[in-house]
């Protein structure tokens, strides 16, 4: 099967960082944006992976606004994913793998991809904040 060559942006794209919305929040702006993991550990971040319960859906504005344990993100883009309508319901628990836009007053998410995960929405709930916790101690 023919694989076509990744170009040089995706050969070097950072593979996405699993954050809060609360980190984003406070991330500093300028060549990226850098998140304040304490203990003088700090990790930079354009791509990430965020999960959040749907709490508002503006088909006409391509937007969504979704909340987690942390506080509300918007995500953007949302007409654009395959397979991303099913999960643009209130009360859906979701998946969003984007690129920051912004972090303030707001985090704002241009999605790339988007899931539905509210079959388990428990497990993951329960989850989330360990894996974001694991996964950045190894990253940073």
């Amino acid at each position: 099967m023919y694989k076509p060559e990744k170009t040089t942006a995706e050969r070097t794209r950072p593979p996405p960082v699993k954050v809060l919305s609360g980190q984003l929040r406070t991330a500093n702006s300028g060549n990226g944006y850098v998140m304040n993991l304490g203990r003088g550990r700090s990790l930079l971040v354009s791509l990430v992976w965020m999960q959040g319960t749907v709490v508002d859906v503006q088909l006409d504005r391509n937007t969504a606004l979704l909340v987690d344990e942390t506080g509300t993100f918007a995500v953007q883009g949302v007409d654009n994913i395959p397979k991303g309508k099913p999960c643009l319901s209130q009360g859906k628990y979701v998946m969003v793998m984007g690129v920051v836009q912004a972090v303030s007053p707001e985090p704002v998410i241009r999605a790339v991809k988007m899931a539905d995960l509210s079959e388990l929405a428990a497990l993951h709930r329960r989850m989330w904040k360990l894996e974001v916790e694991d996964l950045q101690q190894v990253m940073a």
